[in-house]
């Protein structure tokens, strides 16, 4: 089985504007993958969808709640400080160094930029669905 950690920023394109990044989260719903999310990961997530996009209280709820129930809740074990350019960046890192997670799915250039972290690819969201298609063949 394939286990991911994803950037909040996939989590907030799949439910604020749909699109590609919903078909991971099904994958996960469905047990293709384990999707490694942390505390941090949810809070960031809810912050950035009530803050940002304006969600009220009973949609972020919901929205952890989904999450809560497709993901596997990891415990960091360490806190990193390897991201300079945003160090909220590193709560990523640390969910999936915990989980031993083989990918870390994200749009943002500073982890993109990593390229390898631990044990885990860093792709963005076309990349990982194409990986996920090549694993069904």
């Amino acid at each position: 089985m394939i286990k991911a950690t994803l950037d909040t920023s996939v989590y907030v394109r799949a439910f604020h504007f749909g699109g590609p990044a919903v078909r991971i989260l099904g994958a996960a719903k469905s047990g293709t993958i384990r999707l490694d999310i942390s505390s941090a990961i949810l809070d960031e997530t809810a912050r950035v969808l009530r803050d940002k996009f304006r969600w009220d209280g009973y949609m972020v709820q919901q929205a952890k709640q989904k999450l809560e129930s497709i993901g596997n809740l990891v415990v960091p074990v360490s806190t990193l400080h390897v991201v300079r350019e945003d160090p909220a960046d590193d709560r990523i890192l640390e969910c999936a160094a915990a989980a031993n997670s083989d990918f870390i799915v994200s749009q943002d250039k500073d982890l993109l930029r990593l390229g390898q972290f631990a044990n885990a690819r860093v792709v963005t969201i076309r990349e990982f669905l194409q990986v996920l298609l090549a694993e069904r063949y």
